[in-house]
């Protein structure tokens, strides 16, 4: 048996939607486990959750921006970020 880690979601009517297909070589049956992640103190969502396709997609949108010219400096981006 092989293992294949994916992420995805439970929606309302409890059906699992992955978050991208899942290439195999051969169609079948398969087993499922589900792992919920609990929110904690400190947190309620972990970085890691972030989609990569996602995390992807920011990234050449932030590299075009910088490619064009469309930057700022850094002074300005810590402008309004409350230091604890």
């Amino acid at each position: 048996m092989k293992a294949f880690e994916v992420t995805g979601t439970i929606d309302e009517k409890g059906q699992l939607l992955l978050d991208r297909p899942l290439t195999l070589d051969t169609p079948g049956p398969v087993r499922v486990i589900v792992l919920l992640s609990e929110p904690t103190d400190e947190t309620e969502e972990d970085a890691d959750d972030t989609p990569v396709e996602e995390v992807k997609a920011s990234l050449k949108r932030a590299l075009q921006e910088a490619k064009t010219g469309q930057t700022r400096p850094i002074s300005e981006l810590w402008e309004g970020i409350d230091v604890e």
